[in-house]
């Protein structure tokens, strides 16, 4: 059985548990299985790629931080109403994870004070708000894939990704406009997810309900695909400059897919150092390289840190 608690060492919370061998019927081990294509579709999206090449629209940037706000501010509703459900109950950390309020002082950066009259749940958005409104109110144990699909892919990467945006879109140094990848009363998120998915594997649940968890986790991933396909048509609209930060993608490349700065993240996650020190040295060898370096690599290590959590 798992303890938490805070260990006085003068850095926060942190969270201990016994080592405990995972079961494929281990809820949390259905998820990442059950999901895993799914996820790879996410990834795949649009949106994600151009991330990935290192262009980022800020205007997207804001406005896919609006629909964090909307998408947290409605499952945090449900939560609090649900905290002392037993099927929810376990997984209440309301102040290691809520996030929307962070997300509220993140949009006042962007927009400045009067941010709410400034923003609106969009179309897509809206609809995943809906559904986790009525699953809390509906079917309270379903609001335990939403909080999973969420927080655990928030914990995945979540300050290296931090870095990124904070370096790709320069913010400031001190964080402003990206307080929703900062998760102050967690410690280790490795050790606190690893707590997370224990909770979640002791839940008292049937075969018949874990299923029903698997399937509405792909349906929350079907609803942040409809969130990144939004802002990517939203994007053919907007009037900006890409910020870009200049290295070739796979149609510049010849055909040779070595050559590829996605590949070779990709192969270097795998363990390979020589793919490592490659990729070093082609985009230290770039004016803009560093950027494009942070940007690819780290936003790909959240993705393979999200499938490994």
């Amino acid at each position: 059985m798992e303890t938490a608690g805070n260990v006085s060492n003068g850095a926060g919370p942190v969270y201990e548990q016994k080592e405990k061998t995972l079961r494929p019927e281990d809820l949390s081990e259905m998820l990442a299985a059950g999901t895993k294509q799914i996820h790879e579709k996410a990834e795949n999206t649009q949106f994600v790629k151009d991330f990935l090449r290192g262009r980022i629209r800020k205007e997207l940037f804001k406005l896919g931080a609006v629909a964090l706000y909307y998408t947290y501010t409605a499952l945090e509703e449900e939560i609090e109403r649900n905290k002392d459900h037993p099927h929810f109950a376990p997984l209440y950390f309301p102040a290691e994870l809520h996030r929307h309020e962070a997300l509220a002082r993140d949009l006042e950066y962007f927009y400045g004070p009067e941010w709410k009259s400034q923003t609106s749940c969009s179309k897509a958005t809206q609809q995943y708000v809906d559904r986790i409104h009525q699953v809390g109110q509906e079917d309270p144990v379903l609001l335990v894939a939403h909080a999973y699909t969420r927080y655990m892919g928030d914990l995945s990467g979540g300050q290296v990704l931090k870095k990124v945006a904070q370096r790709a879109l320069k913010l400031p140094p001190t964080g402003e406009g990206l307080e929703f990848y900062q998760f102050d009363a967690i410690h280790s998120a490795k050790a606190f997810k690893q707590l997370y998915r224990s909770r979640m594997n002791e839940l008292e649940l049937d075969m018949e309900t874990k299923k029903r968890l698997v399937d509405e986790a792909v349906k929350a991933f079907l609803f942040n695909i409809e969130v990144f396909e939004e802002l990517e048509e939203i994007g053919k609209t907007v009037q900006e400059d890409v910020l870009d930060a200049g290295m070739p993608v796979h149609g510049a490349m010849g055909g040779d897919i070595s050559k590829c700065p996605y590949y070779n993240a990709k192969m270097a996650a795998s363990g390979g150092t020589a793919y490592v020190r490659q990729l070093a040295m082609a985009a230290l060898r770039h004016p803009t390289g560093q950027v494009l370096f942070a940007t690819w690599f780290a936003a790909l290590a959240g993705l393979v840190a999200w499938y490994l959590m």
